[in-house]
């Protein structure tokens, strides 16, 4: 595979905006599509927030606060501050001064009809980012949690108000009102030379993709590689609640579970070099070391990944 072939990559989440980093810093960038998880979006103090989008850009863009890994580095937090303590605001989402701005510009645009595809488009520019990334669908397709304790509630009351820990018992993704596969999203992985699933969480950053109308179906009949990395290492997730949440489903948490949950769509499957050997009829595999914990190591699983299919 030529390093200048269209890359189109299915992604979510902090572990997926490491490997679009190593990818940007090896491939040239303009050949590279993200695909982004939506189903984490909501409105919150009158604004639109896309906390998937939105690190995926910052950390491209070089702006992503890096104890975090996501939003802006040496951000401020004024606004935030005057909400707790002058309105006595429940601020249970944090935002930062800088984070605010990009949420108050992209508000404003969807007022004025401007489609979430195009304004991130327009922002990503202004980011200095060459690479394509596309919002899974622009039509709400809000990912809903329903647990014992508390009920159905929204993704983000689940996983940053009530900080992930209610025992999941079932995930809905909204398949949207009038939802159906962008034309911009179809476009970019038919004409894709390999499809990457980044190391995202399963069930709460791609599965939500894999929602959007028409995409399994089209994913599963494309000819181009399609390359599944593992997001677990040594039995656990190496951030969030991946392995909380298999566990809670009665999933082995495994790279074998999550490679089976993709079955259907992908005949390659990138595992850790930490996790136990396994074996599917008509699945490539490979063991690499998919702990991202600096850039150089970014770089090399972007590198491995691509020399190994371009192997095949």
């Amino acid at each position: 595979m030529a390093l200048r072939q269209k890359i189109a990559v299915l992604i979510g989440g902090v572990g997926g905006a490491k490997l679009a980093l190593g990818l940007a810093n090896l491939q040239p960038t303009p050949q590279l599509t993200f695909i982004v998880n939506t189903g984490d979006d909501f409105w919150h103090l009158g604004l639109k927030i896309c906390p998937d989008i939105d690190t995926l850009m910052y950390t491209l863009a070089g702006r992503v606060n890096p104890q975090l890994g996501w939003g802006v580095a040496d951000d401020s937090t004024h606004v935030l501050d005057s909400l707790i303590r002058r309105y006595a605001w429940d601020a249970w989402f944090k935002l930062g001064d800088q984070d605010l701005a990009l949420h108050l510009l992209r508000t404003a645009a969807m007022r004025d009809q401007v489609s979430l595809t195009d304004f991130t488009s327009r922002i990503a520019r202004r980011m200095g980012i060459e690479s394509t990334i596309l919002p899974m669908s622009d039509v709400e397709m809000p990912t809903l949690i329903r647990s014992r304790e508390s009920g159905e509630m929204s993704f983000q009351e689940y996983f940053v108000r009530q900080r992930w820990q209610p025992a999941i018992q079932q995930i809905q993704y909204d398949s949207g009102q009038g939802a159906s596969l962008p034309a911009r999203v179809d476009d970019a992985l038919t004409s894709a030379d390999m499809v990457m699933i980044a190391p995202s969480n399963p069930w709460l950053s791609i599965a939500p993709i894999l929602a959007v109308p028409g995409l399994r179906e089209l994913l599963a009949a494309l000819p181009a590689p399609k390359v599944a990395i593992t997001p677990v290492i040594g039995g656990d997730a190496v951030k969030g609640p991946t392995a909380k949440i298999m566990r809670e489903l009665g999933l082995a948490v495994s790279a074998r579970t999550v490679a089976c949950y993709y079955e259907g769509i992908i005949d390659g499957f990138v595992d850790d070099l930490r996790n136990p050997p396994f074996h599917f009829a008509g699945l490539r595999t490979t063991r690499l070391d998919t702990l991202m914990t600096d850039l150089p190591r970014k770089v090399a699983l972007a590198r491995n990944t691509l020399d190994w299919v371009r192997g095949w």
